[in-house]
């Protein structure tokens, strides 16, 4: 697979990255056992995966990434995350240089390693200025215990305020077909800092492979769950993007969701997608994205077509910590 570079830094990633999340949290018990997890991962690298992403908020995961990929570690970058720890059940944001160190310490122990190519603050922290997060992130620059760092779900102010710091290498957040305000809030910043962008979600959290239809229903364990995109009303309205992908996607001899990731890949040459899955065949499937070619004709009037659509229902629950927490 062809690599990416992430904004102007000297981080190259494989062009679809891996999104380690879901293995083991988010979207409901995993039908795959321990052995199997570690067997999709080693397939991803196989099949030229190089650029796998996971946090520490995320159980078990970091530890599961760690044991898939200490065989070729040297050959891969790892992107974890800081700044939410799960406290009593509940998720708390805490960036306070001295636990986002130890956060770190923990995580080159579940990693299996000794440095973290790319280290994201998860989410930021309102009773930590994020100028002190810039300074603890050059300091375990300086100490070789990361070589990158990023944000997640940020907004231009905050971006610009830790730029000017600590250079930044990557911002992550959801775009999609379906969230496609980073175009405005942040992409803008992000070409003019020369910050590369790692979409998660570039599959609508699964709804843009077109295999959830109306009456699917989530268990309590999945987010989905709660999510209003996701209502079984808002399923139904939101059919519309899905023909108008599959459009493209019967010319192309493609799948949808081909065609929803080789969108994504076409906007920009420092956007490195991370779609994730528990399956080996989506695995291979979402990996055929870089072979499907759109060209400037098709993409103008694909993302026309998307602009004469509304999207219904939004990414997270009105006022719930989710939707609080984020920048746009």
């Amino acid at each position: 697979m062809k690599q990416r570079q992430l904004g102007t830094s000297n981080l190259f990633v494989s062009e679809l990255g891996f999104g380690c999340m879901g293995l083991s949290h988010g979207f409901g018990q995993s039908h795959l056992n321990h052995q199997e997890k570690i067997s999709l991962l080693r397939d991803a690298y196989e099949l030229g995966v190089t650029f796998f992403d996971t946090a520490e908020v995320y159980g078990e995961n970091e530890l599961l990434v760690g044991e898939a990929i200490e065989a070729f570690r040297e050959d891969i970058v790892i992107a974890t995350k800081c700044g939410i720890r799960l406290v009593d059940g509940e998720q708390v944001l805490n960036a306070d240089p001295k636990v986002i160190r130890s956060s770190l310490e923990n995580s080159l122990k579940h990693l299996r390693t000794d440095y973290i190519d790319l280290y994201y603050l998860h989410r930021v922290d309102p009773h930590t200025p994020i100028e002190v997060v810039a300074e603890i992130m050059s300091s375990f620059i300086k100490e070789g215990k990361i070589r990158h760092w990023g944000l997640s779900e940020e907004g231009e102010k905050t971006i610009r305020c830790a730029h000017a710091i600590c250079p930044l290498t990557a911002l992550q957040s959801e775009y999609s077909m379906m969230w496609r305000n980073p175009e405005n809030t942040v992409m803008p910043v992000l070409e003019e800092l020369g910050i590369g962008f790692v979409p998660f979600s570039p599959l609508g959290k699964g709804f843009l492979t077109g295999s959830i239809h109306k009456d699917r229903t989530f268990e309590k364990d999945d987010f989905r769950h709660v999510v209003p995109r996701f209502t079984k009303e808002n399923l139904e309205k939101n059919q519309t993007i899905i023909d108008l992908i599959d459009t493209y996607a019967m010319a192309k001899n493609a799948t949808k969701a081909q065609i929803a990731l080789a969108w994504v890949l076409a906007q920009k040459p420092w956007i490195a997608p991370i779609p994730g899955t528990s399956k080996l065949s989506r695995l291979k499937e979402n990996l055929g994205a870089v072979n499907i070619s759109l060209n400037q004709e098709e993409i103008t009037q694909l993302t026309m077509a998307l602009d004469q659509l509304v999207i219904a229902g939004e990414r997270y629950p009105s006022g719930s910590a989710y939707a609080k927490r984020v920048a746009n």
